[in-house]
Formats: structure tokens, C-alpha cells, sequence
């Protein structure tokens, strides 16, 4: 089955990555995106994990995983190469409501991350709900390519104008002739 897409606010929820290694930093590269509410714990952290999170205030433990560390975190990333691990904190999981991934282990996740493109309020995700995380990343990078540079700047725009209107039909024809305008003037059809 497929994961569902959708989109969480994650201010104000608190984050756990367990792991400090590459693939835990490439994690921790995408989350900063959204939220600074992280925690790491991992028995030791990659030169360049470490400077990264320093860079961003991120909060770091240099020791092993326990059970129990999951209490109070809302979200929980698993990103070690230790498959036990992931099985026992996915597993440690299941009597609260705190969502896990475990990375490259479809099978112990709750939610996946996407590939995903972000510029300004403009967040697009691309997904193969595991099959082809490889597939994903190029795609982004092909999709990406394709988002004229001033997009941030209409969607900056697009916000300001809907906070001077008011709801309703007329609104609603306004903002879809404006962004078909867009459209046919940055992108070949």
C-alpha cells in the first residue's frame, strides 16, 4: 500500500533523530527546513554531522539509544544501520501516538520523506512510497529545473493580495486568472 501524502506543521512538536552518521545528516539537512524543535542521540557523530548541527543549534547527545527516549517526542526518525535498532524503536512506539521512520525500512515507518523541492511557500514532493527513493531524487531534480526563479516572488505576491479580500466566487476567479497568467508566462505548453 502507499503512503498518504499530506504536509504537517511541525512547530512546536518535538523531534527525535536517533543516528549521527550520513544518512542521519541528510535527515537532519531536510528537517532543519521546517522545524529547529530537534533532538539527536547517537553513540557517535560524523565530523560533518557535528558541524552541521552546531551550525543550526541543534541539540545533540553523544551516547546509545535507550528505551524510553521517545517519551515526550512527537516524531522519531531512525537513521542508524543497525535494522534491530529500527524494529525496536518502531516497535517501543506502538502504545503511544508518536509517529517513527525508519529510514531505508519501509516497514518500520509511520510516514517516509519525500523527495521534495522547496523555494519560498512552494513545496513540492515527489514519492515512490519507498520503491525508488533513487528515482525520487532524480525526478526532483528534474522538476526543479522546470520552476521558473520567479516564483517565490508571484507566491509572495499571491499571499499579500489574499489577505486584502475578501472570501468568494470573485476572489477565487481573481487568483485563478492571475496564476493561469503566471503559468502561460513561464511555462511552454
Amino acid at each position: 500500500m502507499s503512503f498518504f501524502p499530506a504536509y504537517f506543521n511541525l512547530n512546536h512538536k518535538e523531534t527525535l533523530l536517533v543516528g549521527g552518521g550520513y544518512i542521519a545528516l541528510e535527515k537532519l539537512e531536510k528537517l532543519v527546513d521546517f522545524t529547529k524543535d530537534i533532538t539527536v542521540i547517537s553513540k557517535e557523530f560524523s565530523e560533518e554531522f557535528s558541524s552541521f548541527a552546531k551550525k543550526h543549534n541543534i541539540e545533540m547527545q553523544e551516547r546509545p539509544y535507550v528505551k524510553g527516549d521517545i517519551d515526550g517526542f512527537d516524531v522519531v526518525i531512525v537513521a542508524t544501520n543497525t535494522v534491530a535498532l529500527h524494529k525496536k524503536i518502531f516497535e517501543e512506539s506502538r502504545t503511544s501516538r508518536i509517529l517513527v521512520n525508519s529510514v531505508d525500512d519501509t516497514a518500520y515507518c509511520d510516514f517516509i520523506f519525500p523527495s521534495y523541492v522547496k523555494q519560498g511557500d512552494l513545496t513540492l514532493s515527489i514519492s515512490t512510497s519507498g520503491a525508488s527513493p533513487a528515482f525520487a531524487k532524480r525526478f526532483r531534480a528534474y522538476i526543479e529545473k522546470l520552476i521558473p526563479s520567479s516564483t517565490e516572488s508571484f507566491l509572495k505576491e499571491m499571499k499579500a493580495l489574499r489577505k486584502t479580500m475578501p472570501k468568494g466566487r470573485d476572489r477565487m476567479k481573481f487568483f485563478e486568472e492571475k496564476t493561469d497568467k503566471f503559468i502561460a508566462e513561464n511555462f511552454k505548453q
